[in-house]
């Protein structure tokens, strides 16, 4: 493990939550400005292939970054106030186990986000959990 590696390691493990490279940058950049936001990124890819830490993509398509210690979890996403709440990868093993059985797929389910409404926003606009607001009825 050399210098820079640990030093981006140190730092996700520093930062509470799901953090994103340019947050690892930043909070490496002050300490040691030499590093630049590649040697991160590849860092971080690198970290990921020796699994101390993992990643996983929100609505917004960035990639967040956090340590392996933490339990694999899935991510629920409102689209509309940006709250985000954890789930146990464990409601989804029935999906998990319907995508194996039909496809012969065995899913990744901890490495992507969930998006739809958060109960707040849904109840104060009756939109489904596709982000659409609800079409009105019509009568003939």
């Amino acid at each position: 493990m050399t210098l820079q590696r640990q030093i981006i390691l140190d730092a996700i493990e520093s930062l509470p939550g799901h953090i994103t490279a340019e947050a690892v940058y930043a909070r490496v950049r002050a300490r040691y400005p030499q590093v630049n936001l590649s040697t991160v990124y590849r860092t971080l890819e690198f970290l990921e292939e020796l699994d101390l830490v993992r990643h996983t993509h929100f609505d917004d398509g960035v990639a967040r970054w956090h340590g392996v210690d933490e339990q694999p979890h899935q991510h629920l996403v409102c689209r509309r106030c940006g709250s985000e709440q954890e789930l146990e990868l464990s409601l989804l093993s029935p999906l998990d186990h319907e995508l194996q059985q039909r496809y012969g797929f065995h899913a990744d389910l901890a490495h992507f986000a969930l998006v739809g409404l958060c109960a707040a926003c849904y109840a104060n606009t009756g939109a489904p959990s596709g982000g659409e607001a609800a079409a009105p009825s019509t009568s003939s």
